[in-house]
């Protein structure tokens, strides 16, 4: 729709049959499904909304209708939810339609925290009349680290702080240390303007300083309240921004963890609630797009860890239950027919892991990208071996120079090596 579409000017029947026949043509062409954004948090660097925001039922059922016609793949979603039965609607239309899964993400939300369960009811509903329906969520809350050099952190939206944002962080550190600049960022406020660009939850890190907690090493991902920013300004008698603001500027590395979504409660209460329920699919994490604030890489360790072993507020889960939500369901509701279970004839992917000695350390802000770019990097610590299709590719942390991996086409099994 080029132009059009930017402008988000209603797609017309024609562009629906093209986008149809172009969906047909990638799913043939071994792609899984198709995935759409109709969320407020999608937004351009100009802060305009992404143009699938508010494509209409008859674009979404059209495209989705393209599955139904190949037999294969998955139909995903995220969305606000604005008009919940809108919303509804049109999906299991299309998994009516189609006969193949739909899902969509599934979160709690600080200003609806009853939204989650309103949805799950929903999805039981749609699973009730026999309709394959499903909701993704994540095994933590989806939360973004703020600090020097990231994508975004307090003060970033204040006018003083854009001025030496372009700054190396070694540089940038140096003057946020000046007590003058500290005086004057402190004394400002966010820019209005600024805050509209971002994303809707994003534009809470300017005053939910309840909800700003000190990461650290091991980082605690179900932090209590008086971890919070809010909680030790009180303690000490001093300001939200200016605890914040002397954390990041404390030393390298330091950085505020803000939970976007998935922890109204405070705690992993509802995570729990989810993680249990047949109708949630574990998977929701971040694969890349917000490198410099978001990093999920280690989440499959976390799981193990946090819910296998040590969660302190509140139950935990029993481990094969973890490792069986992480590679068996994940296979099977999306179609990797080869691989996802220790079975003879499937693929040999495996971890050997020393359980007890698992770790997950603090992320990393690396410089390791073209051009010098930045993104967040998170290491673990507990694997033995991993083996892709059978060839060991990292022993003890050090990777083996073996690349056996190739690239994953839906309908068209690869080689495998196989568990005998």
């Amino acid at each position: 729709m080029g132009d059009r579409a930017v402008r988000r000017e209603p797609a017309t029947a024609d562009d629906i049959a093209e986008m149809r026949r172009l969906t047909i043509e990638a799913l043939q062409c071994g792609a899984f499904g198709f995935t759409t954004s109709r969320t407020d948090s999608h937004k351009t660097p100009d802060g305009e909304l992404v143009p699938s925001r508010d494509a209409d039922a008859d674009e979404l059922v059209g495209i989705g209708s393209a599955l139904g016609a190949v037999g294969m793949g998955a139909f995903g979603m995220n969305s606000d939810f604005d008009d919940e039965d809108y919303e509804l609607a049109w999906m299991t239309k299309v998994a009516r339609q189609t006969g193949r899964p739909v899902w969509f993400l599934l979160t709690d939300r600080y200003e609806d925290p009853q939204r989650w369960r309103r949805l799950l009811n929903a999805t039981h509903a749609a699973r009730a009349q026999g309709l394959s329906f499903t909701a993704q969520i994540a095994g933590r809350p989806i939360g973004v680290m703020m600090g020097i050099g990231t994508a975004l952190n307090p003060f970033t939206v204040r006018p003083s702080y854009k001025k030496i944002e372009s700054l190396s962080i070694d540089e940038q550190r140096r003057l946020l240390r000046d007590p003058q600049v500290r005086r004057q960022i402190l004394a400002e406020a966010p820019s209005e303007a600024d805050v509209a660009k971002l994303a809707q939850f994003r534009q809470a890190v300017t005053r939910k300083w309840d909800r700003f907690y000190v990461m650290g090493d091991p980082p605690d991902y179900e932090p209590a309240p008086e971890k919070s920013v809010a909680a030790i300004a009180a303690r000490e008698g001093r300001s939200p921004d200016a605890v914040a603001y002397d954390y990041i500027t404390g030393g390298e590395g330091q950085y505020l963890y803000f939970p976007v979504v998935n922890y109204v409660s405070g705690d992993h209460a509802p995570i729990y609630e989810m993680l249990n329920d047949p109708a949630c699919l574990l998977g929701l994490s971040d694969g890349g797009a917000h490198c410099t604030s978001i990093v999920d890489s280690g989440v499959p360790t976390f799981m193990l860890m946090h819910w296998g072993r040590d969660r302190s507020r509140g139950p935990r889960l029993p481990l094969e239950r973890l490792i069986k939500r992480q590679t068996s369901e994940t296979a099977d509701f999306f179609g990797f027919s080869d691989r996802g279970r220790l079975t003879p004839g499937l693929r040999a992917d495996i971890n050997v892991i020393d359980f007890d000695n698992l770790k997950v350390r603090k992320p990393e802000l690396v410089h390791d990208m073209p051009a010098g770019g930045r993104r967040f990097v998170q290491r673990v610590e507990g694997y033995e071996t991993t083996m892709v299709a059978g060839t060991p590719i990292f022993e003890r942390g050090e990777h083996t120079g073996a690349m056996p991996g190739r690239l994953v086409r839906a309908g068209r099994e690869s080689a495998v090596l196989a568990v005998e």
